[in-house]
């Protein structure tokens, strides 16, 4: 797919070109107008398209600055093929700081979309046929919901064996399954034939520098996989993530004033106390106990819990104690002082 001469937006960037784009969008009401900001770097020789996008969901902010340290970095001096990356696809989400579109849709259950459509149907359509359809391989940044932290993971179809491959070269510590659902850019990408996958991490609104690093260290180690990027000097061996086949939500038992027990990256057994809701008076109402044991990798940030609300979200693993290992190896190796907070050399 990595032909003499690409076109985006109506430019054509040859091999070993560089192209800063922006495709126009529907207009806001106040006649403003609006675009899609898209880098492309080509290397001088052929090779695969990876797209990177981020922003699909207008508060998911950690992707637009991973995104930004992989254009800036020293990386891409040495590229084969062509990389794609689009820092905000959804602008009108991250000017109204939502997840959704003005007319209120989810862009990630808008896809094909259409040129007639919704707003929402319309800008699936232009990212779609202008990025993704032009792609051989993608990585999709997200981030949890409000008041809602993930801990950084790959979510991918580990049922086709090259997507599996590519979820696990990210070398995130956890990797979950997940099918592809209507309306997803997932399961269009699929059509078109390019391989994708998602990277959850951190909080909506939210830069969390943890994410961040591990998910500009996640796409260069793609990229090398893909011999996109020459292999790395370092001689240290990565870590063989650990892949989750199901996870479960524990929900809060009652309303009221929640003090977290357990935090992202624990590893928790079934029956133990997760956390306590107390009333106003400080009497404790409940406790939250963990049903099915594994790694906490998304909780609920705010001391408020309405009943039935989701507050943590646990992956089940074969060998837990393993991945809870490896999380803690993840933190200090990427937080390291004498890492650079910008082009952090991964080796």
């Amino acid at each position: 797919m990595d032909s003499t001469v690409l076109t985006i937006g109506g430019v054509d960037i040859p091999l070993g070109g560089t192209a800063r784009i922006k495709i126009p969008m529907v207009k806001l009401y106040t006649d403003t107008d609006m675009s899609m900001p898209v880098f492309v770097k080509r290397g001088k020789k052929a090779g695969p398209t990876l797209f990177i996008s981020a922003a699909i969901h207008g508060d998911e902010l950690n992707g637009i600055e991973i995104i930004s340290r992989i254009i800036q970095s020293k990386y891409l001096s040495n590229l084969k093929g062509t990389l794609i990356a689009v820092p905000i696809v959804n602008g009108y989400g991250v000017l109204n700081q939502s997840r959704y579109l003005p007319d209120r849709r989810d862009l990630n259950r808008s896809f094909p979309g259409s040129k007639r459509g919704s707003l929402a149907g319309r800008v699936a359509d232009h990212f779609l046929n202008e990025i993704v359809a032009k792609a051989n391989y993608g990585i999709d940044l997200h981030t949890g919901s409000l008041h809602r932290t993930n801990l950084p993971q790959v979510r991918a179809n580990l049922d086709d064996p090259e997507t599996l491959e590519i979820a696990k070269a990210f070398g995130v510590p956890v990797v979950m399954n997940s099918n592809l659902r209507d309306g997803s850019l997932r399961e269009c990408a699929n059509d078109f034939g390019a391989k994708v996958i998602l990277y959850e991490a951190g909080e909506a609104l939210r830069f969390d520098e943890l994410s961040i690093r591990a998910g500009v260290k996640g796409i260069v180690s793609v990229m090398r996989h893909l011999n996109m990027l020459p292999k790395s000097r370092s001689k240290k061996s990565l870590s063989e993530p650990r892949i989750a086949r199901s996870s479960s939500w524990v929900r809060a038992t009652d309303s009221g004033f929640t003090t977290h027990i357990k935090e992202l990256g624990d590893l928790v057994e079934a029956g133990e106390v997760l956390a306590e809701i107390k009333g106003p008076y400080g009497d404790i109402l409940d406790t939250v106990l963990c049903k099915n044991g594994g790694i906490i990798i998304g909780k609920q940030n705010i001391p408020l819990a309405q009943e039935g609300d989701a507050m943590y979200h646990i992956a089940h693993f074969s060998s837990p104690d393993e991945v809870a290992g490896h999380v803690e190896t993840m933190h200090d190796e990427l937080m390291d002082s004498e890492a650079s907070l910008n082009l952090v050399d991964y080796g």
